[in-house]
């Protein structure tokens, strides 16, 4: 990955009844890691659309997209680092499919948002949940 042509990504936030939906992480970036389903857009692909299709692909879940909530830009290891773009859109309802890890993630489930904590999150998913705490998220 070149450092000079950074990566765009989405992650979605899906969030039903005060829980929030967790993968784990089965590949190499953050492999054992929980965060929220999400990956990269592909050419042509727009957000709302490879957002809903990340998280099919990882959850068995069909769910409509919502708001951005969130933009950051990260560096990672390596030479050169990775680097990537993300933006966090909010995912308004669970629509249809059923849950099950699929694709890449090893475990897919809906935690109470305060107990999110306590699962082995990457650094951001822990400022995400700050913002998400005591907060009213989008609808």
């Amino acid at each position: 990955m070149n450092a000079e042509r950074p990566v765009l990504a989405v992650g979605v936030v899906v969030i039903d009844e005060g829980r929030i939906l967790l993968i784990k992480r089965g590949a190499a970036i953050e492999h054992g890691k929980w965060a929220i389903p999400g990956g990269k857009v592909n050419y042509g692909e727009t957000l709302r659309a490879a957002a809903a299709r990340e998280v099919l692909e990882e959850t068995g879940l069909e769910v409509e997209v919502g708001a951005v909530l969130w933009v950051g830009e990260t560096f990672g290891e390596g030479d050169p680092p990775a680097h990537h773009i993300g933006l966090v859109d909010f995912a308004g309802r669970v629509v249809g499919g059923e849950l099950g890890a699929a694709d890449d993630a090893d475990d897919a489930r809906f935690v109470e948002l305060a107990e999110a904590r306590n699962f082995d999150l990457p650094s951001s998913m822990q400022r995400l949940l700050d913002a998400l705490q005591g907060s009213e998220y989008p609808s």
